[in-house]
């Protein structure tokens, strides 16, 4: 039977996301409950919609040791910050989001039976929350987000908010299957109609 892999880099216990149990004991069935606000890491969404670098991110966990670990549950909340995919317009919403995840120890059954990305693990009595955050956070995320669900989006011919607009806004636009035709022949055929109005 191969060792496992250990990890070289340590965590960091300054970092927000990385939280201590050692208060908690190993004793199965202890609880501890874990309210803070903490700065969002960079990157923590899509491309039209994220929760900024830096702003709230407020977490309502609990931490419960059992015979494998320590599982993390509870609701993490922030504000997120996105662009419309319609109009595009800034707008700003909030998220929460349920997290859960057994943490296990070093040694245990768990640990020894899995492999190294198959289960998150603590490092001493150290976990890091971020990867199981930014999972939960990042598929809460619309795809295609929207300032507002009945958002009309633009117009195609002058680009102004179609909510904006009065009802039955139309462009008479001509069928582009046409356009080299009247690009070429539409200058002279409105010569010829001038010209003959002129000989009448």
């Amino acid at each position: 039977m191969t060792a496992k892999r250990t990890t070289s880099a340590r965590l960091d216990p300054r970092r927000p996301l990385v939280l201590d149990t050692r208060e908690l004991g190993r004793r199965a069935g202890s609880m501890c409950a874990v309210r803070r606000t903490v700065p969002a890491p960079a990157g923590l969404g899509l491309e039209l919609i994220a929760v900024p670098a830096c702003s709230d991110l407020r977490l309502d966990i609990r931490l419960e040791s059992v015979m494998e670990g320590v599982l993390v549950s509870g609701t993490v909340h922030a504000d997120v910050a996105g662009e419309c995919a319609r109009c595009l317009e800034p707008f700003t919403d909030s998220v929460g989001v349920d997290v859960q995840e057994l943490f296990v120890y070093a040694g245990s059954t768990t640990d020894t039976t899995t492999e190294d990305d198959e289960v998150s693990r603590l490092e001493q009595d150290l976990l890091d929350l971020e990867p199981v955050v930014r999972d939960a956070v990042v598929l809460a995320l619309p795809m295609t987000p929207l300032c507002d669900p009945d958002c009309a989006g633009l117009c195609a011919g002058c680009g102004r908010h179609l909510d904006e607009l009065p009802e039955g806004h139309t462009h008479d636009l001509p069928d582009p299957r046409w356009a080299a035709l009247a690009e070429k022949f539409g200058s002279a055929a409105d010569d010829d109609s001038e010209q003959s109005r002129r000989t009448r």
